[in-house]
């Protein structure tokens, strides 16, 4: 059985893993990521885990997920926010540099999506819309046990879709759309909402929800309205992709039994009838980021 690396890059640690073509994590390092000390910096602190890893020399690939959209061609990133100096480095050819093995890269959200469709709770579904509902909102596209990035590497960079363009441009939190649902809809502007509306010193949708079990009318009508905001977004994805099922994972999902049902409704009253039979699961996997990164290895092998 084939093994991989995995590389699993945020603004805050770093996560280097071997991992089997059936997704098991066999051998795995965590370190500070020194996301703002450059992109030089960073990549040696990679190359230096992954020949620290005792079975590296066995390895037949390296995939990476990394923070932004990803020009998978060029092997770099079109827009980095939370690493320095990032945008347009070109990762891969740095990395190929020091290893002579075929190396793969692209967005952190589209890698989760494609473990969940590999080898998590999308596994044997031929089309799979992976959301990630948390501080932000992302997903991923995957089609035949691979990835749709895109020209740009924009696919699946589903927080800029406007839900309602006449909701207030939101200059001071991003430069997204107005009405975008990021901006209306993700843990982080649930709580911009609240504190708002309810209370200044709420700091996490999980306290939203509380209030909405207590029937707080403010938090039932912001809960109301991020389910209706998400259906909607679901109902447009799947008009432009018809997945065979959505696999939703995130931090906001863990309230999911106070939301989910609405988000549904909401979903079925916006797309043709025969569309209602969408199957919506829960992503099943602990450690996604990087068991989707060695996957990349698999899956372009796989489709070649």
């Amino acid at each position: 059985m084939k093994q991989y690396i995995g590389v699993d890059l945020g603004g805050t640690n770093v996560r280097v893993a071997i991992v089997t073509e059936l997704g098991d994590i066999v051998e795995e390092i965590k370190r500070p990521s020194l996301a703002s000390q450059g992109p030089e910096t960073v990549l040696n602190n990679i190359v230096d885990m992954i020949n620290s890893l005792e079975n590296c020399d066995q390895c037949a690939g390296i995939g990476i997920g990394i923070p932004g959209p990803v020009d998978t061609e060029k092997g770099s990133v079109t827009l980095s926010t939370n690493l320095a100096g990032f945008t347009g480095f070109p990762v891969v050819d740095y990395l190929k540099k020091h290893f002579d093995l075929p190396i793969y890269m692209d967005n952190d959200a589209n890698v989760a999506g494609l473990a969940e469709a590999l080898v998590g709770s999308g596994k044997g579904k031929k089309i799979v819309y992976y959301v990630t509902h948390s501080t932000g909102i992302g997903g991923a596209l995957v089609v035949d046990g691979r990835l749709v990035s895109g020209i740009h590497g924009y696919a699946g960079e589903i927080g800029n879709i406007v839900i309602d363009r006449h909701r207030k441009q939101r200059d001071d939190v991003n430069t997204l759309n107005a009405g975008a649902v990021e901006n209306e809809a993700s843990g982080s502007a649930m709580v911009r909402k609240a504190q708002e509306s309810i209370d200044p010193e709420i700091t996490s949708a999980s306290q939203i929800f509380k209030l909405y079990e207590s029937n707080d009318p403010k938090a039932v009508q912001l809960v109301e309205e991020m389910s209706y905001d998400v259906g909607m977004l679901l109902s447009i994805i799947s008009h432009v992709t018809d997945p065979h099922i959505f696999v939703l994972g995130g931090g906001v999902t863990f309230s999911r039994h106070l939301y989910w049902d609405k988000m549904i409704e909401a979903y079925k009253s916006l797309v043709h009838p025969t569309m209602r039979d969408r199957e919506f699961v829960l992503a099943s996997l602990e450690e996604p980021g990087v068991i989707g990164a060695a996957m990349l290895c698999y899956s372009q092998e796989k489709n070649v």
